[in-house]
């Protein structure tokens, strides 16, 4: 048994799978394919669930309280004032895990009994989908989920390609493309699947959905596989008829059991002795124990004394607060869903919040960092301008009307033809003839699509593609290139290139990308001969000039290869491939070898307009003194343009670069007066000086920079600036950025959603990103923070009497109020209006400006806690002085005097509870019927249940629990209701003088708006 709880988990450095060899993967003890999500069953639930819970501080806190009052010698309360809060809060809590893990089995089994048809014994037979194992060759038809990550092996459509939904995975619901390896595609028979013997060896398990590293031996030859050979567990198989693959990995690859400590056998069996003779058994040991420490030391005794007080000053910050501040920040998630002025009707698409726990963080934020492409605009790309050998040509309205490309391409001039040639044959987009005449391409971003669409448009259609040719009508003329090899673009190459044959033989390599990339791989005599001709100093001019409009600019090149070195470097490309460690780094170096000493042809220049309502929304945000940072890979003229664009104020001295201007104190100064705008590359990013500059500046524009470049900024001004940073984007170049930041926004937009499950809160259109700073956010904060204020300052008030108290009962730890009124007083008399002044208050949305104080943490600091604490304090002195000096004085109606501690203890309590209900209704700024309802209905509750226990009815039901009787009549004596409505006015008075004083000589932001509310309601 010991040998087997000090079993480590088997570590795979790799996998090895064979097809049709159960034997031979059994002996890697590959997990099977159910998945097992839930974390509970019947008998480990409690357990399970209530070590989860008493693993939160504030949990473990009250219970170590109610360990200390179940000594008498300790505690002068009963150990229901803390239980009944503590198991209302366990009981809520872990009916919510039950019914979330129940779902979560419900579908746990459904998942595993979907029906998979597998080749068994030469057959297809019908399995679940936890019998699936390794190593099967499974057959998946249309509409069907994939069972789990499969090798594809053949389809029905030609080449082996088929068409899957990633949906479930990425967010994104575009068709992506999957082919099958030429030498398994025709493996569509029974027959030849039942003698497909290859092993498969694969990097292990792991969580990254786009890169898949392995090597296929069949038939003595190694085939390179890469993710767009894989099908994923969870995918949608989508027009294609049917496909075969082979199980690579199955279900959970990793342990889903997790061995819990003996800690929670002994959390569960303590808590199951919380009753019974066990606990009369352990309450008398410790109360012996206690009794004789206490004979033994009088110090013992004042440290007894000390936790006495700890148990009784404890309601200071009580379970409720723990409670009330989730249901707030719950409803103020379920605000922003609900919000029907962030739903965008065109795509169906409502606001979401993500998460609950960063809705005050909205009201704080001081610098926000976008994305352009499809954030700022709309990421819908149109063909608009190209230069073509030093020409450039023009589109208006939905047509070129420079009529010289269209003479250009009847002429059959080389270079145009080159041009589009390049830009049919260079891409990744996939054909879909729909019906006869009609074709569909399925791009995987909206560049892609709109180049190879302008391409058709004059005359070069992209027809048809295989795994080894890309067929084009080349003016009429139906032209099939061989497809030799495909240089993937990334984020670090910034550039996409092809090879093909041509049908004359001649081998060429087309590449178009980043300018600024394209430009350092031309072959040097070609600048020379393109800078004498102008043919380079054109397009360098006129993509300056496209991106000086907004457009978004690529360079286009090409170039011979002679066929001996062809040859040698697809040997070396063939090598790199099957290599399973370091095979990017290594095919990295070979592209970039054969890219060098390219010839240029020409631009292309595409047209992303901007969102709806974009500059509106940024001259908002810097009214509400928000900095907006825009990152962008594009080009600095194309980033001063959507600068222009968006209203902001772009200095034509903002191009920063790397040198000693910053030795100058004066660009500090006209920073700091003039309000630029600040457009900077990626190669300043790090400077520290130049992130002071950047951090005066309204609006800084970085450009050129990379999704790596980005986190960084952000992380940059996280770490320095120490500022509530929020990021934005659409696209999963922008998920380091939007996890980075404090505050993640996704867009769902055109490149699918991955930010948005990245994201914390998400919408359809970066206009609502004011409505949820500049609304939400800041009504957030706002009632946080008149929540936790007035909350304090009550809790204070109710609980330092108990310490007034103690100065007349020789500290003893006597509690002023009767244990009820202490158990219901936050949980029934005062938690209802709280709860809805946190989450119905609200404040002007007429003026940005009043953002500005949740930037600056006003409303909720030290100072402000300080302050809520001395109200409190005094409050509650007020509150025990005044009867105590009164009762003396008082006599009942039959001459009688209240000198029973019972009465004084009612009297506190009931101006107790008035006071704090009018205090609430003076903190309220925004009075709805909820309000009045909860105000009004807690005092009727609380007169209710004090006349209920004070009466003899429950005495003689529960003699031990209610000792008082006849004590509510007290209640109706004229000289108690005096002495209550003295004690109210007394409290309330000062705050009311201190407010009054304040607003006049020192005004806050908010009190001068509602002064101006004002003036303008009774003068205008």
């Amino acid at each position: 048994m010991e040998a087997f709880w000090r079993r480590k988990p088997h570590v795979e450095k790799e996998r090895r799978v064979k097809a049709n060899a159960w034997d031979y993967n059994d002996r890697f003890s590959y997990a099977d394919n159910r998945i097992k999500t839930s974390k509970y069953n019947i008998f480990t639930f409690l357990p399970i669930n209530l070590f989860e819970q008493f693993q939160r501080v504030a949990n473990a806190y009250f219970s170590v309280l109610l360990i200390l009052q179940l000594i008498p010698e300790i505690s002068s309360l009963s150990w229901f004032t803390t239980i009944v809060p503590l198991v209302f809060v366990l009981v809520i809590t872990a009916v919510k895990d039950a019914t979330d893990d129940y779902f979560r089995y419900k579908s746990d089994q459904q998942v595993n009994n979907r029906q998979s048809q597998v080749l068994i014994r030469g057959s297809l037979q019908n399995e679940k989908w936890m019998n699936v194992r390794v190593g099967d060759i499974i057959k998946l038809e249309n509409n069907q989920f994939v069972a789990a990550d499969i090798l594809l092996l053949c389809s029905s459509e030609p080449y082996g390609l088929c068409y899957v939904e990633t949906a479930e995975l990425d967010g994104e619901t575009n068709l992506k493309v999957r082919q099958a390896l030429t030498v398994t595609s025709d493996l569509g028979d029974i027959s030849k699947l039942m003698d497909f013997d290859g092993e498969v060896i694969c990097e292990p398990p792991n969580n990254k959905l786009d890169r898949f590293t392995g090597t296929l031996y069949w038939k003595g030859n190694k085939y390179p596989l890469d993710n767009e050979k894989m099908l994923l567990r969870g995918c949608v198989l989508r027009n294609t008829e049917w496909c075969f693959g082979m199980v690579i990995f199955a279900g959970n690859s990793w342990f889903l059991m997790v061995l819990f400590s003996t800690s929670i056998s002994c959390v569960y069996i303590f808590l199951l002795c919380l009753d019974g003779k066990v606990t009369d058994s352990l309450i008398n040991i410790l109360s012996t124990l206690t009794v004789v420490c206490a004979s033994i030391s009088a110090v013992f005794s004042g440290f007894l004394t000390f936790w006495s007080y700890i148990i009784i000053l404890n309601t200071v910050v009580p379970i409720s607060l723990y409670v009330s501040v989730e249901v707030l920040r719950l409803g103020h998630s379920y605000f922003i869903n609900w919000d029907r002025k962030m739903y965008h009707s065109p795509m169906g698409t409502a606001a979401e919040a993500r998460t609950t726990t960063l809705n005050e963080e909205l009201g704080q934020v001081e610098f926000i960092f976008s994305d352009k492409t499809g954030t700022l605009t709309q990421n819908i790309m149109v063909f608009s301008k190209c230069s073509i050998n030093g020409q450039m040509y023009v589109r208006a309205l939905f047509k070129f009307f420079d009529s010289s490309l269209v003479e250009a391409i009847k002429m059959e001039d080389p270079a145009v033809q080159e041009f589009f040639r390049l830009l049919a044959l260079c891409h990744t987009v996939m054909p879909e003839e729909k019906s006869e005449g009609n074709l569909v391409y399925q791009a995987q971003s909206p560049d892609e699509g709109a180049l190879v669409t302008a391409a058709r448009n004059f005359g070069f259609v992209f027809r048809a593609r295989t795994p080894e040719t890309v067929t084009l009508c080349e003016m009429g003329r139906t032209v099939t290139y061989q497809l030799l090899a495909i240089l993937d673009f990334n984020n670090v190459r910034k550039r996409m290139s092809v090879i093909v044959r041509s049908p004359e033989g001649q081998i060429k390599l087309y590449s178009k990308g980043a300018d600024t990339i394209i430009f350092e791989r031309l072959d040097p005599s070609n600048l020379m001969i393109c800078s004498l001709s102008q043919m380079f100093i054109f397009p360098s001019f006129f993509m300056q000039e496209f991106a000086g409009e907004g457009l978004r600019t690529l360079a286009l090149a090409y170039k011979d290869l002679d066929e001996d070195y062809f040859k040698v470097w697809m040997k070396r490309l063939l090598f790199a491939s099957t290599v399973i460690e370091n095979r990017e780094d290594q095919l990295a170096v070979l592209y970039d070898e054969i890219e060098l000493g390219m010839k240029l042809l020409g631009a292309t220049a595409i047209e992303d307009k901007l969102q709806e309502g974009v500059p509106e929304t940024i001259a908002c945000l810097n009214l509400a003194d928000i900095k907006i940072w825009v990152l962008t890979g594009d080009k600095l003229e194309t980033a001063m343009n959507i600068g222009y664009s968006c209203n902001i104020r772009v200095s034509s001295a903002g191009h920063v670069e790397k040198t000693d201007a910053f030795a100058d104190d004066s660009v500090f100064e006209e920073a700091i007066i003039a309000e630029y705008a600040l457009v900077i590359n990626g190669h300043s990013l790090l400077e520290h000086i130049l992130l002071d500059l950047a951090c005066l500046c309204k609006t800084v524009i970085c450009c050129r920079v990379t999704p790596m470049q980005k986190a960084q900024v952000v992380e940059l001004v996280k770490r320095h600036k120490r500022a509530v940073t929020l990021a934005i984007g659409d696209g999963a170049n922008d998920v380091s950025m939007i996890k980075t930041a404090h505050i993640g926004v996704g867009i769902s937009g055109q490149e699918g959603m991955q930010a948005v499950l990245a994201s914390d809160y998400s919408f359809a259109q970066f206009r609502y990103l004011q409505r949820l700073l500049l609304v939400h956010g800041r009504w957030s904060y706002f009632r946080m923070c008149n929540f936790l204020g007035y909350f304090f300052y009550k809790n204070f008030a109710f609980t330092l009497v108990h310490f007034w108290y103690g100065f007349f009962c020789g500290f003893s730890a006597q509690t002023v109020y009767d244990q009820w009124f202490i158990t219901l007083f936050n949980i029934v008399y005062t938690s209802l209006p709280v709860l809805a002044m946190g989450l119905f208050d609200q404040n002007s949305l007429r003026y940005p400006s009043l953002y500005k104080p949740g930037q600056q943490n006003l409303l909720f600091n030290k100072r402000q806690f300080f302050l809520c604490t001395l109200q409190g304090m005094a409050t509650s002195f007020l509150l025990f002085f005044i009867p105590y000096g009164a009762f003396p004085l008082m006599v009942k109606e039959d001459g009688s005097p209240f000198s029973d501690q019972q009465a004084f203890a009612v009297t506190i309590a009931t101006s107790l509870v008035i006071v704090v209900s009018v205090q609430i209704g003076l903190d309220t700024h925004y009075w709805t019927a909820v309000n009045h309802l909860f105000i009004w209905g807690s005092l009727m509750v609380y007169f209710a249940i004090l006349f209920a226990m004070q009466s003899d009815g429950l005495f003689g039901i529960f003699p031990s629990s209610f000792p008082f009787i006849g004590e509510s009549g007290s209640v109706w004596q004229k000289s108690v209701w005096l002495v209550v409505l003295l004690t109210t006015v007394v409290c309330v008075m000062p705050g009311l003088v201190v407010r009054f004083l304040r607003v006049d000589l020192f005004p806050t932001l908010t009190d001068k708006v509602q002064q101006l509310q004002v003036y303008s309601k009774y003068f205008y």
